[in-house]
């Protein structure tokens, strides 16, 4: 069992352990450790969000690269995807995204991706670990090393993004796009405004401690109230990292992942472009989803939560389109993982071929579905927990096969997470609550 790598690389508190300057240095160690070989000296990007805590967290990386053999290269503030995709087209051996996505300030993370672009396997990141623990060591000296930003990769990669629609595609078109004063802040805008777009954008001041604040995916309700007064064609709204996407129609009414996925698997599948006529998404997404995208003909694949497991399933199956309900979506035909800009651009030219508002689109019916957060001290197995097995056997026999109860933990905060769907949505409130509440008071 990995103890450090989560569902979405390693989390935690800024400057405490395993974010401390120390432990970083030794993964920074491990990684270069893996990636020489024949006496190569391996590359390895480094980018960042806009916290306070990443320029620390990327020092004590490239200290810990350098003393394990390797040269880390810094690109500055730029999306997660940034780095994925700036693995795949250069001489890079492996890149680090620092970033705790859409959590506050005061944490942090790493996110680890091959030269392929691709995330690292469960294996491998164990296997990182167990080195790291093991060469990790507390009279390790960080030098103060000057954090540059690489403008010449972060130009490929605005171009691969423009790129992927034709010259002044979007001309006309008038979208509003709330960067969380997160990683997306100068790349989101410049790439919109080159496909011709009329750009309006907020919260894009971002000062080291603002990101996600009341704002970007997690908090669109500003977003909504923009558009409206702007008269946009949508909204969208990314996360600190801004490879999740969440949109607000020109209604001012917000649209999560799963109806941005079903549009987009219509449009591919009416060019006969959708990969075995087929979408992944995950365990989360809506039942009142997959019963549409069946009537259309359209097989939904269900993954564990978490991109990478996404990622995997979509490979398996011969995918090309996948992704969560949180708006991180997954085109493999340019990328090999979710990009919030790229799937905004992509929206953006499908809403202009479909000639219609956003807001006269047709989706599908959701399912009531509910999910309740709780917080907890410790994540001991589900089944070791009495009350809440017997609590949930009840709820499935009350639900009668009408819906669906999922409880997992979250793999990057110490939250337990209580999903309930159905087709009575007083009944499902009942039942999640009940299940919540047993689980606060059998979880210490």
């Amino acid at each position: 069992m990995r103890t450090l790598f989560g569902t979405d690389g390693i989390r935690g508190k800024a400057r405490e352990y395993p974010l401390d300057p120390q432990t970083m240095y030794a993964l920074g160690e491990a990684l270069a450790h893996r990636l020489k070989s024949n006496g190569n000296s391996p590359r390895i990007l480094l980018g960042m969000d806009t916290r306070e805590s990443g320029p620390e967290i990327a020092r004590a990386l490239s200290a810990g690269i350098a003393h394990g053999g390797g040269e880390a290269r810094f690109v500055g503030i730029v999306p997660t995807p940034a780095i994925a995709y700036l693995c795949r087209i250069s001489d890079a051996a492996a890149g680090i995204s620092i970033s705790a996505s859409h959590n506050p300030f005061a944490d942090n993370g790493v996110k680890v991706f091959g030269h392929d672009g691709m995330k690292l396997a469960d294996r491998i990141e164990k296997e990182i670990e167990d080195e790291l623990l093991a060469i990790r060591r507390d009279d390790v000296t960080i030098p103060e090393i000057a954090i540059d930003e690489d403008r010449a990769l972060i130009e490929q990669y605005e171009q691969f993004l423009a790129g992927s629609l034709g010259a002044n595609a979007l001309r006309g078109r008038r979208i509003v796009l709330d960067t969380g004063h997160g990683a997306a802040y100068r790349i989101g805008p410049e790439v919109f405004r080159r496909a011709g777009a009329d750009v309006t954008v907020i919260n894009d001041a971002p000062n080291g401690r603002n990101i996600n604040e009341q704002s970007g995916a997690l908090h669109p309700e500003a977003l909504a109230k923009a558009v409206i007064a702007e008269k946009a064609d949508f909204g969208v709204a990314f996360d600190g990292d801004a490879d999740r996407a969440i949109f607000v129609d020109d209604a001012g009414k917000v649209r999560d992942g799963d109806e941005i996925i079903f549009l987009w698997a219509m449009r591919e599948q009416s060019r006969g472009r959708l990969a075995g006529n087929r979408v992944v998404t995950t365990v989360m997404s809506n039942l009142g989803f997959e019963k549409q995208l069946a009537a259309k003909g359209i097989e939904l694949l269900r993954a564990n939560v978490g991109d990478k497991y996404v990622l995997e399933l979509m490979q398996s199956s011969g995918a090309i389109l996948g992704g969560e309900q949180s708006g991180h979506i997954i085109d493999l035909t340019v990328h090999t993982t979710g990009d919030g800009i790229h799937t905004a651009l992509v929206f953006a030219e499908l809403l202009v071929e479909a000639e219609k508002p956003f807001s006269e689109l047709p989706t599908f019916q959701p399912m009531p579905q509910l999910l309740l957060n709780e917080r907890v001290a410790a994540k001991p197995p589900l089944e070791s927990l009495p009350r809440y097995q017997a609590a949930l056997k009840e709820a499935e026999e009350e639900l009668a096969g009408a819906g669906r109860i999922l409880v997992r933990y979250s793999g990057t905060e110490n939250l337990v997470r209580v999903m309930v769907e159905g087709e009575d949505a007083q009944k499902i409130r009942t039942v999640a609550e009940q299940l919540r509440n047993i689980l606060r008071t059998e979880i210490t």
